[in-house]
């Protein structure tokens, strides 16, 4: 393989890769490239476009597929250009070093090392060494994992389950099996949630709009007998002021600043429904090693035990480092080494004939080496259960590993098992003496500085984030972190979910209750990367953090870009706010959708009343290039979970766009039927006039249908929450433009004339005194939607008795958090006392003594 390659077991030089790379090309699989052209004008297929005869329209859909256009192109190039941080990584051998490098620039003949949790970034043989176990389900939907061994062939997607082994590189890009078989199928397009939320509220908007059509053309041509060009006008307004067509273009523009702004805070969303899931999350469980720690471990050499005779400490940690490889970068086997006063003390004096990697069954790792004198040995770590078993421990050495064990539990110490072992035959495979237990070592992994503040925030910040660790340790491990970190002590084993030991206390309390009230559970199976995977795939959103496996990240919804957990705070709040700007909208929709659908088919059919399609089309372009800047708007995120609640949105939006709707009726009414206007303002009578009442309510219309996005876009009332500077200046200016519009256009095509600035006065007082009542209704319908969803009914709303109780539940709830909060805080700073007590062999008694705990 290597003649036929032109490479050697020491790899390629740089030089030489670069020639490869031109000749063969990156190893990654390119997207098809679509056609901007054929974008663009995708976005200009819209059911009104055919009807040509009417200007208005070609310009409306120009205008709307060029904003489309933009905003999803900027969300391509946003998405592309955070998805290439996410590119797999490998260790490659070149010019006779290893290193970590992109795996795009990996060409036939390179060595590379895998181990487990890798996905194999190429097609590759293996070299000499111990076999492999490849799971190959991406590929061709086996079920189990498969043995590969020396000089058999692994493919490009498939995942390392068990095993490290160095390979040499034979395809690379779209020549690996996985690329060739992209050629060979069509990509699927995913309907996710956030798509059916989208669809349902569109279904909505349509069938308002049919209805509002249907009622008009049984009207107006049977019963009315109206003329077919006033008929299809006034069906023109209502189809095209009704439809949102901008909705999926502000929610993706709206998606993409929030793409950029989590990616910003450190997080990288694979898929857009992420921000909206996010947004949902009320449960937050975390693996504590490298996640709520820093995964960078200590021993304490101080507390090592020995059971071997004629052994030191030093040379417990001595055969402990044996046991150990640095180039895999594992955290213990980094922190072991590290030990060492120089890292080469490892092997001195010892010939390495083979390693044997962990793997999450056997627990352990173990070399076999030959000493300067010829004799053979293993020496093998791992977890104390598995070494203890190995070495066959029993009567009082036995309970004294388990007493040491409890003690650095107690103390928040993980414990690390060493044994020996004298080879007889001199092969890796032979079996030597019984295999002798050397002692045990303490291994500390602090906390993170930042975990305690993130568990605080997310807890007793109104998030409503449910903080709960995931650890493989024992139970005595996981109490004492939780009391570091100031999550609590509620922790339980992952056997009380698994139906084991039943007369324990534990296991009378119902699994989903114990789910719910326990800060942990502890002793579940490992995580190495590839258990790790299956998790962060079943759960709502899985999160891996920076330092995660290729088969983690590619398994997960969000990929971390900076250590720790306090980033996912600043997360959850910028989704938050991402998806109430999205929510906010969506109401808006719904509401002007109900508005121009009920206001027009009313005046059309009551006085039958002709409303310039052109002018609709005027307010709708207003209308969608203010309503784009609510992708950048001030909002508050929820102080709890949120999600789509479709009928509290419908509901809202039949309830505003019904009071505008009725709002439009009654004001044209009196400037029509009556001179109220010009009784009590001075202003000119219009009445019976059709241009002048088109401009009338042209700027009714767009004024107060416009300033609506304040009230659906606040959280109480809209007057004392200040809104995003940009949706201000767009709003004034937006309205500027209908006012001269209104005052001075005169338009015979449009048939509109103006009114003069005395009307606009009028008007814009008009729609100041009647935009009140928005924030009243919007309060009202809110209270009301809360009330049901608690099982409270309508009638309630009436009951003081009742409402004083709920507002007395409530309190007592906020009263009972803020204690939990205080008690957390004041037992996090008594487990820090403790645990330093305990490190440094104190007698918490004298301590006592003389300070206050």
């Amino acid at each position: 393989m290597f003649q036929k390659l032109k490479c050697s077991r020491d790899g390629l030089s740089s030089e030489e890769g670069e020639k490869r790379l031109h000749i063969f090309g990156p190893n990654k699989l390119e997207g098809k490239q679509e056609s901007k052209l054929l974008k663009f004008l995708g976005f200009m297929w819209n059911p009104c476009h055919g009807l040509h005869r009417y200007r208005g329209v070609a310009v409306y859909q120009l205008h709307e597929a060029t904003i489309s256009f933009i905003g999803e192109n900027n969300v391509g190039n946003a998405a592309a250009a955070l998805m290439a941080g996410l590119a797999p990584k490998t260790k490659v051998l070149r010019d006779g070093k290893w290193s970590e490098q992109e795996a795009s620039i990996l060409v036939p003949g390179d060595i590379i090392s895998i181990k487990l949790g890798d996905i194999v970034p190429a097609d590759a043989r293996l070299l000499e060494g111990d076999s492999l176990k490849i799971d190959r389900s991406p590929l061709n939907g086996e079920s189990l994992p498969v043995n590969k061994n020396a000089g058999n062939e692994v493919f490009s997607g498939s995942t390392v389950k068990q095993g490290e082994i160095e390979v040499v590189v034979i395809a690379t890009g779209v020549h690996t099996l996985f690329g060739k078989a992209t050629h060979l199928v069509d990509s699927t397009n995913n309907v996710g949630h956030f798509q059916q939320v989208l669809t349902a509220i569109g279904n909505f908007c349509i069938c308002s709009i049919a209805v509002g059509m249907l009622i008009e053309i049984v009207v107006m041509y049977p019963i009315q007998h109206r003329k077919y060009r006033d008929g299809t006008d006034n069906l023109l307004v209502i189809l095209i002021g009704g439809i949102p067509i901008a909705m999926p273009t502000v929610l993706s523009v709206t998606m993409a600043i929030g793409y950029h702004r989590l990616s910003q805070q450190g997080a990288i969303t694979k898929r857009m429904t992420a921000i909206e899931e996010m947004a949902g999350m009320d449960v937050l469980c975390n693996d504590k090693t490298g996640t709520l720690t820093l995964k960078k471990l200590t021993v304490d050499k101080s507390l090592i035990e020995v059971f071997a005779r004629n052994v030191n400490k030093d040379m417990v940690l001595l055969l402990a480092a044996r046991a150990s490889r640095v180039e895999n970068q594992d955290a213990v086997d980094t922190c072991i080494v590290g030990m060492l006063g120089d890292h080469k003390e490892a092997r001195a004096g010892a010939t390495e004939v083979h390693f044997f990697p962990f793997n999450p069954v056997d627990k352990r790792t173990a070399m076999t080496y030959i000493q300067p004198d010829g004799s053979w040995h293993q020496a093998s770590k791992g977890a104390p259960e598995q070494i203890i078993d190995l070495c066959n421990l029993r009567g009082g050495a036995r309970k004294k590993a388990h007493e040491i064990i409890s003690t650095f539990a107690d103390q928040g110490l993980r414990s690390l098992a060493v044994a020996r072992q004298t080879v007889k035959e001199k092969s890796k495979d032979a079996l030597g003496e019984p295999w002798e237990f050397v002692g045990i070592l303490p291994v500390f992994d602090p906390p993170r500085h930042d975990s305690a503040e993130t568990f605080r925030r997310a807890l007793n910040l109104n998030l409503g984030v449910n903080v709960k660790m995931i650890a493989g340790d024992q139970l005595a491990i996981g109490k004492e972190n939780g009391r570091r970190l100031g999550m609590g002590t509620n922790m339980y084993p992952s056997s009380a979910l698994l139906g084991q030991n039943k007369g324990d206390t534990i296991y009378t309390i119902g699994a989903d209750d114990l789910i719910e009230k326990a800060d942990g559970f502890e002793g579940v199976f490992p995580g190495d990367g590839v258990n790790d995977a299956p998790a962060l795939k079943k759960a709502d959103i899985g999160i891996a953090v920076d330092d995660a496996t290729d088969t983690a990240r590619s398994a997960s919804d969000i990929v971390l870009t900076e250590p720790g957990l306090s980033v996912i705070v600043s997360v959850v709040i910028t989704s938050r706010a991402i998806f109430q700007r999205m929510k906010n909208y969506t109401t808006y929709a719904v509401s002007i959708t109900i508005r121009i659908v009920l206001g027009f088919m009313l005046l059309a059919l009551i006085w039958k009343f002709n409303f310039s399609p052109f002018m609709v089309l005027i307010i709708a372009i207003l209308n969608d290039g203010t309503i784009m800047t609510i992708s950048k708007d001030r909002v508050k995120p929820s102080p709890m979970s949120d999600s789509w609640k479709l009928k509290e949105i419908f509901a809202t939006g039949i309830v505003l766009g019904t009071y505008l709707a009725v709002m439009t009726v009654i004001f044209f009414w009196v400037a029509n039927n009556t001179n109220f206007f010009s009784d009590k303002f001075g202003v000119r009578s219009i009445r019976h006039n059709q241009d002048e009442l088109t401009a009338v309510v042209y700027l009714q219309v767009s004024t107060v249908s416009q300033a609506l996005i304040f009230v659906t876009c606040s959280r109480s009332w809209s007057f004392i929450e200040r809104p995003g500077l940009l949706l201000v200046v767009a709003f004034i200016l937006a309205q500027l433009v209908a006012t001269l519009l209104a005052v001075y256009a005169n338009w015979g095509f449009a048939r509109i004339k103006g009114i003069g600035r005395g009307w606009a006065g009028v008007i814009w007082l008009n729609n100041l005194v009647f935009y009140f009542p928005l924030d009243v209704l919007k309060e009202a319908q809110w209270a009301l939607a809360q009330r049901t969803l608690h099982g409270l009914t309508p009638l309630d709303l009436t009951n003081k008795e009742s409402d004083h109780k709920e507002l007395s539940e409530i309190a007592e709830q906020a009263r009972k958090r803020a204690e939990v909060a205080r008690l957390r805080e004041l037992h996090t700073l008594k487990g820090h006392v403790e645990s330093v007590v305990k490190l440094k062999g104190l007698d918490i008694n004298t301590i006592q003594q003389h300070y206050t705990i």
